[in-house]
């Protein structure tokens, strides 16, 4: 859970760079990057555990 809010976080923050600073759009379309690969790896992690859960009569 941890790794998924610190990669959000870097996206927020090479995002804001990016659409603030002239010449650095780059690091704006590495933050959506870096955002879209977060959502995967939670979409996975979220689908793997989503069985192994059962609950107790």
């Amino acid at each position: 859970m941890s790794l998924f809010l610190l990669l959000i976080l870097v996206a927020v923050v090479l995002g804001i760079i990016g659409f603030a600073a002239h010449g650095l759009f780059y690091l704006l379309i590495i933050g959506a990057v870096v955002l879209l690969a977060d959502l995967v790896y939670a979409a996975i992690r979220l689908r793997r555990r989503g069985g192994k859960h059962r609950f107790a009569r």
